[in-house]
């Protein structure tokens, strides 16, 4: 039970602090009431994500991540998250923010929606956003 972990894909691109994001992911999942199980993040291209986008959901866009729910059991999450490390690095840009802190918003916005939450209405994606911002101010107690 509990295991998160990181891949590359497409990309030479490896974060930084795996054992910290780990304990930070737990903890945002049980903060919402969670148990992780096996959760996989793909850091890929923008080329390898537009791939699973065109192939799994019909979408002929760019986007910086998709979730892949597998939760099986009612209180643990469990999925694959894949990430555009390109949209991570064009969008740090362009909100003026450092790419892992951009990294970071991305993958927990990834496990919020294994939690249940989603962004495609604008009150959603308001909740979405407010959660991103109370979880990446607790990165510091996980050593983040």
């Amino acid at each position: 039970m509990g295991q998160v972990h990181f891949f590359s894909e497409d990309t030479t691109y490896k974060p930084k602090q795996k054992a910290a994001l780990r304990v930070w992911v737990k903890e945002t999942a049980k903060a919402e009431g969670y148990k992780c199980g096996e959760i996989n993040f793909i850091l890929c291209s923008d080329a390898y994500l537009l791939d699973i986008n065109r192939q799994y959901l019909q979408h002929d866009t760019y986007t910086d991540i998709v979730t892949f729910d597998n939760s099986e059991r009612t209180g643990v999450i469990a999925g694959d998250v894949f990430i555009s490390i390109d949209r991570i690095r064009e969008n740090a840009a362009k909100f003026g923010v450092v790419e892992h802190d951009e990294l970071h918003r991305v993958i927990i916005h990834g496990i919020l929606h294994l939690c249940g939450y989603g962004d495609k209405k604008k009150e959603d994606k308001a909740l979405m956003t407010e959660k991103e911002d109370f979880y990446l101010a607790q990165r510091s107690l996980t050593g983040l």
